[in-house]
């Protein structure tokens, strides 16, 4: 499924999307190295396929925003990573694909996996920020240890 969206086109799936467009994208947004060896490209196209929900977005032929979420299809879902290209922030981008995730699941519990520098931002897409007292997630971030260990 595709749709348009401000002149872009938003592709719904994982499918034909490879482990180097997405390496790429988050080199660009900042969340992985180009120094990356390519032997983890494949990792990028395993968890896009393996997510519950894919949106992409698309000017021409670069993706330039993409979302990914794990969900169990039926109570709960996370957004697990959200990101847009610096020069197409600020345009509703980032809110649409959010939008079409909680679509997805309306009547659900949805969390997203951000920083605080994010947190207005998910504010503005009805998304609440409990206080800590009243939260009962708590999280392990094995990323930190692969990254200790070189793989990230």
């Amino acid at each position: 499924m595709y749709q348009y969206y401000k002149g872009l086109i938003i592709r719904e799936g994982a499918d034909g999307l490879k482990g180097d467009t997405i390496k790429k994208m988050y080199n660009e947004v900042g969340w992985v190295s180009v120094s990356q060896p390519s032997w983890q490209d494949e990792k990028y196209e395993i968890c896009f396929k393996n997510s519950s929900w894919v949106f992409t977005v698309w000017d021409k032929e670069d993706m330039i925003a993409m979302v990914r979420v794990v969900s169990d299809r039926i109570m709960t879902a996370t957004i697990q990573d959200l990101a847009v290209k610096e020069e197409y922030r600020g345009k509703g981008i980032g809110k649409k694909l959010v939008d079409l995730c909680l679509e997805k699941l309306p009547h659900g519990n949805w969390w997203a996996h951000t920083t605080p520098e994010n947190y207005d931002f998910y504010k503005k897409c009805r998304f609440e920020m409990p206080q800590i007292s009243d939260s009962s997630t708590m999280t392990y971030m094995g990323y930190t240890k692969a990254r200790l260990e070189g793989h990230r």
